[in-house]
Order: structure tokens, then sequence, then C-alpha cells
């Protein structure tokens, strides 16, 4: 199992587009920690360090975590660090075989006798 690949700062989230990137280039099984804390918290209470602009990119970095989750493209788990704070992290599945898509034209290839 790769080794989790780390934020610059656990202090501010990576963006949108740095994980973008990552997922991009990532093989199966690649990690990455793309918060440290406690997501919950972090991104709705205004007492937890971060500015409204820091909070307002975290949530959408957790946004497009879930969304690549959602997509099957990640698998998405916590590990504990501890009391109240967790590693979260993104695991790259494997790639999809990129679907055939309906509108696309038809060959036929018939026998010939």
């Amino acid at each position: 199992m790769s080794a989790a690949v780390l934020p610059l700062s656990f202090d501010r989230p990576i963006t949108e587009a740095a994980l973008g990137v990552w997922l991009s280039r990532a093989t199966p099984g690649e990690r990455i920690v793309y918060w440290r804390g406690y997501l919950a918290r972090d991104t709705w209470v205004t007492r937890g360090g971060l500015s409204d602009i820091e909070r307002r990119r975290l949530g959408m970095v957790a946004r497009r975590a879930w969304l690549m989750s959602a997509d099957g493209q990640v698998h998405l788990v916590q590990q504990r660090v501890a009391p109240g704070v967790f590693d979260y992290i993104a695991i790259a599945r494997p790639h999809k075989q990129p679907r055939r898509r309906l509108d696309a034209p038809i060959t036929v290839i018939s026998e010939a006798a």
C-alpha cells in the first residue's frame, strides 16, 4: 500500500485543482490526505481557526472529494490521529474504462458468403 501524500500544510486545505491534478496522476491505491482536523466542525464553525474564505475552500475540496467518490474515482476514508482529529484520505481507484457514447454510430459487419 502506498504511503499517504500529505498536503503542504495541515493548517490550510489543498485546493480543488491540486486534488484534481493528484487524481489525474495517481495510480490505483495511491492516497492523499486532503485535510487533517474535524471536517464537519472545520467547515461550519467560525471559531475553528479558519477564515471564511478558507472554510469555503475546504468545503469545496471536501465536496470535490465526495463527488470523486460518488463517481467511483476514489475511496474516502478517515484515520483518527488524536481525539477529535482525523486525517481525511482519498485513495485512487482503478481508472474506469470509457463508456461508448450512446449516440455514436454502430458499425455493422456482415458476413459475405
